[in-house]
């Protein structure tokens, strides 16, 4: 699976943006799909997840501000950010998990909010 996320970019806080990850390399709609985060000095962190069902989860921090969304016809995940806070300021990464259990990593996209 190759993903290549796309949509970061510098924002005021309280402002949006909108990710993309657009997936190939294998049928896309049976793929869990993720998007995390890594700021600096932290650790990469599970922001949303969506599963090839359609079930969500969010974290804590996202909750109410995020938003996550696919559209298997164009083998594409997105992360709708809303209300951006100064601390979501990070690296953000598309992970896809195929029904065998095996995980794929995009390259990161960088979102600044600044304040």
């Amino acid at each position: 699976v190759q993903l290549q996320a796309s949509g970061g970019g510098l924002v005021q806080a309280g402002g949006s943006l909108r990710l993309s990850c657009a997936a190939s390399g294998s049928i896309f709609s049976r793929n869990f799909m993720g998007w995390y985060r890594q700021g600096p000095g932290t650790q990469r962190e599970l922001v949303a997840a969506i599963t090839s069902g359609g079930s969500i989860d969010y974290a804590d921090s996202a909750k109410g501000r995020f938003t996550i969304s696919r559209v298997n016809a164009k083998n594409t995940v997105y992360l709708q950010m809303d209300s951006l806070k100064p601390e979501d300021t990070a690296v953000y990464y598309c992970n896809a998990v195929n029904p065998s259990g095996m995980n794929f990593w995009g390259k990161g996209t960088l979102v600044t909010v600044s304040s």
